[in-house]
């Protein structure tokens, strides 16, 4: 089998898929990539299915040798691309020959990138998915000197995505919350705190989640029993600062929830680093539905451009 040598990890490199799903009951969460959109356009680049498995790259500094000729695209954070020491473009696909040097440099900015390759890595699914969730010891870390395995294709165009439809990740994200049904527990002032601050990203911001800090929400109780938890949740425990679950988050939580962030913003809160600033702003589900299904259309009417 072909494949890729690792050369050096970087900070944190994970296999993932969409996700695994349909195993809450075993206390086993989803995974899968925390900035989806950018996961999707780097499969959709070298002629991928969605759910084809894809490297995460957090921060940056993976280096890989190939023994292998196929087709590669990154996209996601600003992190510099190499291929043999020539810097190359984000969000388009490249040709890749017998051993070649790959190298994403580390970012300052922004956090994830995603590396796909056309055919996939080829990793044995737990449950049914690829997803690296390390705390639940569903796959490890990448790691120095492993052999990645892939399969030759044969030549492709090189594909870009129209820079139009290139993400912005700007300094500060936007996330449009659904109110959950504990909404109501919280006053008036609570709601207007929430909804008309500034938050900043803590130091503490993982694949679980991330927590911010700022003007404090009052809770309206410490505890209350343990439930089923959903992507995107916001608890405000009893600091009052804000927490939002992500996709290796606890599939049970007891802090009381003001509501749930949009799943396509979940991407603008994943690419944030420590001190970047966050807002949330309310919508309806009904909003929320047309939102979700105008971004699935438009994605999938992209077409991508054929580069010399």
């Amino acid at each position: 089998m072909t494949g890729f040598r690792v050369i050096d990890p970087g900070v944190l490199s994970l296999f993932q898929d969409v996700g695994r799903f349909g195993y809450h009951g075993l206390g086993l969460t989803n995974g899968g990539p925390l900035d989806p959109v950018s996961f999707y356009w780097a499969n959709r680049l070298v002629g991928n299915t969605a759910n084809t498995t894809a490297i995460e790259v957090t921060l940056g500094g993976l280096s890989l040798k190939s023994e292998v000729e196929t087709n590669i695209a990154v996209a996601g954070a600003a992190m510099q691309l190499k291929i043999n020491g020539k810097l190359k473009t984000l969000w388009r696909s490249h040709r890749i020959r017998l051993g070649d040097m790959i190298q994403l440099d580390h970012t300052g900015k922004r956090c994830r990138s995603y590396l796909a390759v056309t055919g996939g890595f080829h990793v044995e699914p737990l449950l049914g998915s690829t997803a690296t969730i390390v705390r639940e010891n569903m796959g490890e870390p990448i790691c120095k000197d492993q052999w990645i395995a892939c399969i030759n294709t044969d030549p492709r165009g090189n594909l870009a995505l129209p820079f139009k439809e290139i993400p912005s990740y700007g300094e500060e994200a936007c996330l449009r919350v659904i109110p959950g049904y504990q909404y109501e527990l919280f006053g008036t002032t609570a709601r207007s705190s929430f909804f008309g601050s500034e938050y900043r990203v803590s130091t503490k911001h993982d694949r679980m989640g991330y927590r911010l800090k700022g003007v404090p929400v009052e809770s309206p109780c410490s505890e209350m029993l343990s439930e089923g938890i959903c992507l995107g949740a916001i608890q405000i425990p009893a600091d009052g600062q804000p927490i939002v679950l992500l996709n290796d988050r606890q599939t049970i939580g007891g802090y009381p929830k003001i509501g749930s962030v949009l799943s396509c913003d979940l991407a603008n809160l994943a690419q944030c680093n420590t001190g970047d600033c966050v807002r949330f702003k309310p919508t309806t589900i009904g909003a929320a539905q047309k939102i979700l299904r105008a971004t699935k259309t438009r994605m999938e009417s992209v077409q991508l451009k054929v580069c010399e």
